[in-house]
């Protein structure tokens, strides 16, 4: 196991300084290199890297440079999307661990292309799904494990999030969101849904996604919102976005369970991923945070209000491990679950073991972005989800252990 290990950072962006900050401040973690395209940004993540850790990173604003290193144990990509399969890959084949942001993909072969490169390299390669380790979705995974869902039936969740300011201003922003609200209509972020429900379903080891249909709303939203902000001389005012302001897919898994997910981030809204459990003995819904559990509830069926937030009530019982040994910061980056996904990967990084979100994980979420594309042109017909696994979903080995473990169960 190594002790110490050093890592570069590939794209400096909103995210990817998020992250660096995190990480900066890891005594087990070097960030020995950055990168991006851009000078300034390239400039300030240095002089974080150094106030923070002390030391000077090298820069570059070409990643391959980064991926010659040899001191380099692994990579975190953060860049834009179009950018995270080919650099993953290439880190892939130079032996770097690779740490890539969430995303959805462009294409299914990139998706292929990811799993045939680890699977001839053997370098692992891990999707920071973030959510995965969010405490809600942990404490719900244990509770289906321990059996208080009895058989699932039904997952939800999306990616219901007022981007408008974000992608409105991309050219001002330098954010690459735009350019896809320009020009596709998709889930283009499907795996902040998906990631967790994936984990409760066992997809991958003993499950599988088999087919989905997607549809999309019309585009208005960004419209109203730039003519409101920036006047009708602005060049977006009268821009016909391809994006539709919600995007629902719906998924059917091997063994009939079935997945809805929704893209919603061009609306005015509260924040929420919808996360939602539906079993033959119990139901979660993440909205009002609170669990129903058959012969428990059944008296509140139509006053259901007094039982918000009873989550709280199950915590001590039902707490998943990895949240039982952890206590966030109250600032902490997304509640602390950014910490812990990061740690998982550096414990695989140190331990040099497969990570506990692997590239099968990682090609299977992001494939749903062009599956719902296409879908969507066909006006919303069936199109097959592809087995990345090649049928070792079947009996596939267990999740690798460790203390960020996902499948973990609270006294076992």
């Amino acid at each position: 196991m190594k002790e110490h290990i050093k890592i570069g950072i590939i794209g400096l962006g909103k995210r990817g300084r998020m992250l660096l900050s995190i990480i900066a401040r890891m005594h087990d973690v070097t960030i020995a290199a950055v990168c991006d395209l851009y000078e300034d940004r390239r400039i300030e993540a240095g002089k974080e890297v150094e106030k923070i850790a002390g030391n000077i990173p090298f820069s570059t604003d070409n990643y391959k440079d980064i991926l010659a290193m040899e001191d380099i144990d692994a990579v975190i990509i953060t860049a834009s999307w179009s950018s995270h399969a080919n650099i993953a890959i290439e880190a892939m084949k130079g032996g770097k661990y690779v740490g890539s942001e969430v995303g959805g993909a462009y294409s299914v072969e990139d998706c292929w292309e990811l799993v045939k490169t680890y699977e001839q390299t053997g370098t692992p390669c891990m999707m920071l799904e973030n959510c995965c380790y969010g405490r809600e979705e942990l404490m719900v995974l244990n509770m289906v494990r321990k059996g208080v869902f009895g058989e699932v039936v039904h997952c939800q969740g999306g990616y219901r999030h007022d981007l408008r300011a974000e992608v409105a201003f991309g050219k001002e922003n330098r954010h690459y969101r735009l350019a896809n609200y320009q020009n596709r209509n998709c889930d283009n972020y499907p795996t902040h849904a998906l990631g967790p429900i994936a984990k409760i379903l066992d997809i991958n080891r003993g499950n599988r996604m088999i087919s989905l249909v997607s549809v999309a709303s019309k585009a208005a939203g960004l419209n109203e919102y730039i003519l409101n902000k920036k006047g009708p001389d602005y060049y977006l005012s009268n821009y016909k976005f391809v994006q539709g302001d919600i995007v629902t897919t719906i998924i059917k898994c091997s063994h009939g369970q079935t997945i809805t997910i929704t893209l919603d981030t061009t609306l005015p809204r509260a924040y929420s991923r919808d996360f939602r459990v539906h079993g033959t003995k119990a139901m979660f819904m993440e909205e009002n945070n609170s669990l129903f559990i058959d012969d428990m509830h059944n008296e509140f069926e139509f006053k259901w209000k007094e039982q918000w937030n009873n989550v709280e009530n199950f915590r001590k019982e039902y707490e998943h491990p990895i949240w039982q040994d952890y206590k966030p910061e109250e600032d902490a980056s997304h509640g602390g679950m950014d910490y812990l996904v990061l740690r998982a990967f550096f414990d695989s990084v140190k331990r040099q073991v497969q990570t506990p979100i692997d590239v099968y994980d990682m090609a299977s979420w992001m494939c749903i972005t062009p599956l719902s594309e296409q879908s969507i042109a066909l006006g919303g017909q069936p199109v097959p989800v592809p087995d990345f696994t090649n049928g070792k979903w079947l009996n596939r080995e267990p999740a690798p252990g460790g203390k960020y473990c996902l499948d973990r169960v609270a006294g076992e």
